[in-house]
């Protein structure tokens, strides 16, 4: 596949990203002092939490003042914008309701599929799949009527299971932003300059709030920023990738997202196979297990970065390469992963001895 850049398309890219970061850098100190007098403060209560003292949450409001100004500055309106935007409103308010009252889980699942409907009604809808089977003459599955509930469950699963690991200091956040960027990328090399300026404008809000989100923490994104970033991420990639009439828009959105995506599918099975309910809340998360095998919150969201960034650069070269490449790539990054994660928790287990003090204080006794 042949790499055309326009220039004038990244120089906007760069404009949106550049106008949301510095809305979101401006905003966060603001929305932190809101969250204060809302009482939207996370309290260490259980194993889960990673912290151990109160922290202002509700700080993903910041993100999407970044993302809307942004969107609204450098795009034009059109009726599927508009439904994404108008969807993203409602998981926002819904946001800010449960990190000031912890709202009960299926009355947010209702409104979750309330905000994906608006979105899919606006036109956003997966109305082709490739098909996985090479070997098939039918390149593509025509979903008819099981577009719209096929696309409600894609919407709602992604802005769960971004929700589901923001568990650690700048985990979420960050891994949005590898996630956006390689939308970002693989959206400026097939010439789709909407979508870049959405991933651009959503990049440049968490990277704005990242930050403050960094441990140690100032201030959580909350249900507001989790909920929100993945909803985001799921719609656009709607537009920008299961449109693609290539087996690329099968494997790609799964790339890209990747970890949200595998920890969630994980978590479910294990719940089920334990007999309890698939939300029910659990300290067994990939990141819980990291930092229960001797790692502190930063060297965790690390190790996680980088199986993201994989997987994003993995998703890139598969779009401008090919599957085979692209298989390659990844074996040998995964590969070269696991060497170095070895080589690092084995240097990690001698040091052990002396203890890590930062990592200590932020796991509950």
């Amino acid at each position: 596949m042949t790499i055309n850049l326009e220039f004038p398309l990244i120089g906007i890219v760069a404009a949106a990203l550049v106008v949301a970061l510095v809305v979101s850098l401006v905003a966060t100190p603001v929305v932190k002092n809101l969250a204060i007098k809302m009482r939207a403060v996370d309290i260490p209560k259980d194993n889960r939490r990673m912290h151990d003292h109160p922290i202002p949450r509700m700080g993903g409001l910041a993100i999407f003042l970044g993302f809307i100004l942004s969107v609204l500055l450098f795009l034009p309106l059109d009726t599927q914008l508009r439904g994404m935007l108008l969807g993203a409103c409602i998981i926002v308010v819904l946001g800010i309701f449960d990190d000031i009252y912890s709202l009960k889980a299926m009355f947010k699942f209702v409104v979750q599929i309330v905000a994906a409907l608006v979105a899919v009604l606006a036109g956003n809808v997966i109305e082709v799949l490739s098909n996985p089977n090479v070997f098939s003459s039918n390149p593509y599955w025509d979903l008819g009527w099981l577009a719209i509930p096929a696309t409600v469950i894609w919407i709602v699963a992604i802005t769960n299971a971004v929700n589901l690991i923001d568990g650690l200091d700048g985990l979420a956040c960050g891994v949005s932003t590898i996630s956006s960027m390689t939308l970002l990328v693989i959206s400026l090399v097939i010439s789709d300059g909407p979508v870049a300026i959405l991933m651009a404008a959503l990049a440049g809000g968490c990277l704005g709030f990242l930050p403050y989100n960094m441990n140690p923490a100032k201030i959580f994104m909350g249900d507001t920023g989790s909920t929100f970033l993945g909803y985001v991420l799921a719609v656009v990639s709607i537009q920008g990738l299961f449109k693609l009439y290539t087996i690329i828009s099968f494997a790609v959105p799964f790339l890209m997202l990747g970890l949200p995506i595998f920890d969630t599918c994980f978590a479910f099975i294990r719940r089920i196979a334990h007999g309890q309910s698939p939300m029910h809340a659990d300290r067994s998360h990939v990141h819980h297990r990291l930092i229960d095998m001797g790692l502190n919150q930063k060297q965790a969201v690390a190790v996680l970065y980088i199986i993201s960034a994989i997987l994003g650069l993995s998703a890139v070269v598969l779009t401008t390469s090919g599957p085979v490449k692209a298989m390659l790539l990844l074996l040998a990054l995964c590969v070269a992963g696991a060497i170095s994660a070895k080589i690092f928790l084995g240097n990690n287990g001698k040091k052990s001895d002396a203890g890590d003090v930062p990592a200590e204080k932020e796991r509950p006794q």
